[in-house]
């Protein structure tokens, strides 16, 4: 990988040292649920889930952005016995992973979340209402690969060497932190119909995220609002629609899409979903899948509306998603590419 030059680095703190950090975000952010509203947690139709994540960003003769993550959530509580319903109240438990990788890994976040939620039910007739809330802990940090970097202190006259001190040895000193989240879900279910909103917010303490120990630079709060609409159209065919948005500091956007999902087999245990988003001013995001009794893939594309589709260069983004549940027999929940 081709290394970044002094004049770049130069940018690139003045840049940082006039920012606040900012939380990545999914094209596909309805197979992120955990990384939307901890409320979300096992507010799915199965017992359990695991979804993995992938966002490759720009993707040209580097990746710039690089962002992963794998999640697992959980009802805790629960009768376990085969053919017998739920409880109406459910807990939830839950956890995530999650890597970001700027300037193609010079620039590298982790991140870990423990999250736990609580579904109740309201009322209970032609249709379910439920309330449901959540709380998440995160664990977070940031640093340099310095093996990336080119400094003035390494130049020998004759090229750059790597091997000597940088004299930037502050920038190694970001501390790790920890941020907390909570946020609401209200849900509207019937036999052929369900609807899912929500409201979240992350890092809520605005823990201090810098390279430089400055005081003002810290991880500003980010706010999410988002809902969900799933309907038979008939018996082989379900319109998934769904929207968020979110602001954080000066940096806000909001995405709106549907899929519609068609079911094959005897058994109708396979459905086949493709659809389109929009992500404002951003990209429009056409999404294909495939769920295939508990497993469930999908792809998606970015193209770009906003002024980097004139770059001579064009940005190339993809995202991959792979769900896997555990299920009882019992559940017979309206079909839902994302729960």
């Amino acid at each position: 990988m081709k290394k970044i030059t002094l004049a770049f680095w130069i940018v690139l703190v003045s840049v940082v040292k006039n920012s606040f950090g900012q939380d990545p975000s999914f094209s596909q952010f309805f197979s992120s649920p955990l990384n939307v509203n901890p409320a979300l947690t096992a507010n799915i139709n199965a017992d359990w889930r695991v979804i993995s994540n992938i966002r490759d960003q720009w993707i040209g003769p580097a990746s710039p952005y690089v962002t992963g993550t794998i999640s697992y959530d959980s009802k805790i509580f629960q009768n376990k016995i085969l053919n017998v319903a739920e409880n109406d109240n459910t807990a939830g438990i839950g956890g995530m992973l999650m890597f970001d990788y700027a300037m193609s890994g010079v620039v590298k976040s982790t991140y870990a979340s423990l999250d736990g939620s609580y579904n109740v039910k309201l009322a209970d007739g032609k249709a379910r209402h439920r309330l449901g809330a959540g709380f998440g802990l995160m664990y977070g940090r940031r640093y340099m690969d310095f093996s990336r970097v080119d400094f003035e202190e390494q130049f020998t006259g004759y090229g750059f060497n790597t091997n000597l001190p940088t004299g930037e040895a502050a920038l190694s000193n970001m501390k790790p932190y920890f941020s907390v989240s909570a946020g609401l879900t209200y849900s509207i279910s019937t036999e052929r119909s369900n609807l899912d909103m929500g409201i979240a917010a992350f890092h809520l303490n605005r823990p201090k995220q810098t390279f430089l120990e400055d005081e003002n630079q810290y991880l500003a709060s980010r706010k999410v609002a988002h809902a969900n609409f799933e309907t038979y159209i008939n018996d082989r065919l379900i319109l998934n629609a769904n929207a968020i948005y979110q602001y954080q500091i000066k940096a806000r956007y909001f995405s709106v899409g549907a899929a519609l999902g068609h079911i094959f087999g005897e058994q109708q245990d396979m459905i086949f979903n493709w659809g389109l988003w929009y992500w404002s001013n951003n990209a429009v995001i056409p999404y294909v899948g495939l769920a295939y009794k508990n497993f469930q893939f999908g792809v998606s594309y970015d193209f770009t509306i906003s002024k980097l589709k004139d770059a001579p260069r064009k940005p190339n983004t993809w995202e991959v998603s792979i769900i896997l549940r555990g299920t009882r027999k019992f559940d017979k929940s309206l079909p839902c590419p994302w729960k």
